[in-house]
């Protein structure tokens, strides 16, 4: 296992138009749920500025090192928003993972 700190972004769009309740309610909902796993570190939620770029939203992250990513990954709190918001409000994504070098 690596020790190097992992850091993961996903950038996505979703059903609700940008600025209203209901995207605002996913990006609050997102940041309370996946920042209470204990391996969760530095959580930023993002929102595109870019025209070179056609996804509305990020989520940024970072993990002590590959160990804590999977737990992440694990935990029943990630899996239930994954399941309950994510696959229900998200039309599409692009995640990233990488190890950040020092």
């Amino acid at each position: 296992m690596s020790e190097q700190r992992v850091r993961h972004m996903v950038i996505f769009c979703l059903r609700h138009d940008s600025g209203s309740p209901e995207s605002e309610t996913f990006l609050h909902d997102g940041r309370a749920i996946l920042t209470a796993i204990p391996q969760v570190e530095c959580f930023e939620v993002l929102r595109q500025v870019s025209p070179k770029n056609d996804y509305d939203f990020g989520f940024s992250m970072e993990f002590a090192n590959q160990s804590a990513y999977e737990a992440y990954n694990e935990h029943p709190a990630h899996g239930r928003f994954v399941r309950e918001r994510w696959e229900t409000e998200v039309t599409r994504f692009l995640e990233i993972d990488l190890e950040v070098m020092n």
